[in-house]
């Protein structure tokens, strides 16, 4: 059974060799999930680009930033026997871990939605501070009104969290720092309230009880968030029995907020599938994919920096029609169609016990 993805034809639509390295003696080695949005009557996407020095035979080196924003190159011979290399995004050192590449986040636009170009007077927006010493990850953007809400993942020897930044003009971006604590991540914010509050989608891990499920939480000032609750499990033995996760905003639909999230098995292959949650309560979830609505079946999702992986969060929306751009393998970013009525279609009815 195909997927319901029209994937476009000029997929990949950006590889590492389309972006320029930050600073010299850094090469691109990955692209990955960027977030959507629309701005002076553009289609922007705000990529996550991995970088990391250009390797020598015989030795692995990687990038750290330090706390005042400078970048420190770490280098291993490979021979040495407390050197784990086995997973290729991590680099793990006498028991302590470290990324292979350190990411930031960089600005492209289109006018087509195809071909993009990073626009003069655009900079890398790189990570700061001591919670993001190994880089910033897969940011959402949620339009509220004028502002845009950024919603990324910050990395450091402290953990994995979520930190916030707001812009109206994409020329003065505010920093507001970590507003949810490691372990934390794939955090997307609607882009309207309900009742008064802000709400979001969120994902806590345990690595012992529980698990990496998606939670809600909701806020009067996108700042302070509580009443966390978790809507939707994993389902062992499906194609997102090992973790779940949210990708972009919600989408309201007349029958309720439409959520494309991930899901992955344990043996780290990646898909999409559905959400749909109350329009009022979006606490309670309605129904969900039993079925991907989308897998990695092309050979550049298959195969990559790390393959059978397709992971978005980003979006744009168009009447019935919404387009995903996704990473692909860990490597590239591609895009696809959908209708969302047949993704609502596809849904069924979610049980209690399934969430």
């Amino acid at each position: 059974m195909s997927d319901l993805a029209r994937r476009f034809k000029q997929n990949p639509i950006l590889s590492p060799t389309d972006i320029v390295p930050s600073t010299p003696g850094m090469e691109v080695t990955c692209l990955l999930n960027p977030g959507v949005f629309t701005y002076r009557e553009k289609l922007w996407l705000l990529l996550r680009v991995a970088e990391r020095p250009v390797q020598t035979a015989g030795r692995t080196s990687f990038p750290v930033l330090t706390e005042d924003g400078k970048i420190s190159i770490l280098e291993f011979d490979n021979a040495d026997p407390a050197l784990d290399l086995a997973d290729p995004r991590i680099v793990r050192y006498d028991g302590r871990d470290y990324l292979t590449t350190m990411s930031h986040l960089r600005l492209v636009s289109s006018t087509d939605g195809i071909h993009f170009t990073q626009p003069e007077g655009t900079s890398p927006i790189l990570g700061k501070g001591a919670l993001e010493t190994f880089g910033i990850e897969d940011c959402r953007v949620s339009q509220i009104e004028s502002q845009y809400c950024l919603t990324y993942t910050a990395v450091s020897l402290n953990g994995v969290g979520v930190g916030l930044k707001t812009t109206s003009d994409w020329s003065a971006i505010q920093d507001h720092g970590m507003i949810l604590p490691p372990h934390n991540k794939d955090c997307a914010i609607f882009e309207e309230q309900i009742d008064g509050l802000y709400y979001a989608l969120h994902r806590p891990s345990s690595p012992e009880l529980g698990g990496n499920y998606i939670w809600i939480a909701e806020s009067p000032d996108l700042l302070h968030w509580g009443n966390h609750r978790c809507i939707a499990r994993t389902r062992p033995g499906m194609w997102d029995g090992a973790r779940v996760g949210a990708g972009a905003a919600p989408v309201r639909t007349e029958q309720g907020w439409l959520e494309v999230y991930h899901g992955a098995t344990k043996h780290n292959r990646y898909c999409l599938g559905a959400l749909l949650l109350d329009l009022d309560e979006p606490w309670k979830v309605l129904a969900r994919s039993e079925r991907p609505i989308m897998e990695p079946t092309e050979p550049y999702e298959t195969t990559g920096f790390f393959g059978e992986v397709i992971f978005t969060n980003g979006h744009l929306r168009k009447g019935d029609e919404l387009t995903i751009y996704y990473g692909a393998s860990d490597l590239v970013i591609c895009a696809a169609k959908f209708s969302i009525a047949e993704i609502l279609a596809s849904l069924s009815e979610a049980a209690a016990e399934a969430r």
